[in-house]
């Protein structure tokens, strides 16, 4: 009777460890996913200019002028590509713990610090990102649409491709975010299986 209760016991410890080790793999992979899609992000959104002649203005312009529409004229779009150039390197130097948690998931008193050192950045990092997208968005948003009520035209109909490329830069930061949302319960979820 004895050897049945502690051969359940081993079962369910092993039990525990490979569902550890998923999740700590799941892990990994989704940060390695944020990881590019803040990358992509931040150098699509950081490259996105167009300058057109004025001859597609109504304008009473001389000929000749050039009209430029670039990512740095509009700070909240710095602010963009800060945030997710911050986040890709936060993520990329957080891949050495995810890494720490799949080798070392027998340690649990070390791997339970440094998880909840990974919940607590990622929380901070989840603020970031959702920060710089949400604020750019609500500027592309007035891109496309304008705003009648404060007199700002919308300026998609002039810069099509200067348009596409800001709202397409917008998708890998709203998908980190998204991962964030995942990552920390999953890995509050193995921070509380260390505690049982």
């Amino acid at each position: 009777m004895m050897g049945e209760g502690s051969s359940n016991n081993n079962i369910n410890k092993e039990y525990g460890l490979g569902v550890s080790r998923g999740i700590s793999i799941i892990d990994i992979v989704l940060r390695i996913i944020a990881m590019l899609g803040t990358f992509g992000s931040a150098v699509a959104m950081g490259t996105t200019e167009e300058t057109l002649p004025s001859s597609n203005f109504s304008t009473q312009a001389a000929a000749g002028v050039l009209f430029q529409a670039q990512y740095d004229d509009i700070p909240t779009f710095r602010f963009f590509v800060i945030a997710n150039a911050v986040v890709c390197g936060y993520l990329a130097f957080s891949l050495p713990l995810s890494i720490y948690h799949i080798v070392m998931i027998r340690t649990s008193k070390k791997s339970a610090n440094t998880r909840a050192l990974l919940i607590f950045l990622d929380t901070i990092m989840l603020g970031v990102v959702s920060a710089g997208a949400s604020a750019a968005a609500a500027i592309v948003y007035i891109a496309h649409k304008g705003n009648s009520s404060a007199n700002w035209v919308a300026i998609c109909q002039q810069y099509q491709e200067f348009c596409e490329k800001i709202t397409g830069s917008l998708i890998g930061s709203f998908a980190a975010a998204l991962i964030f949302v995942l990552l920390i319960p999953l890995s509050a979820l193995v921070l509380s299986r260390h505690h049982h």
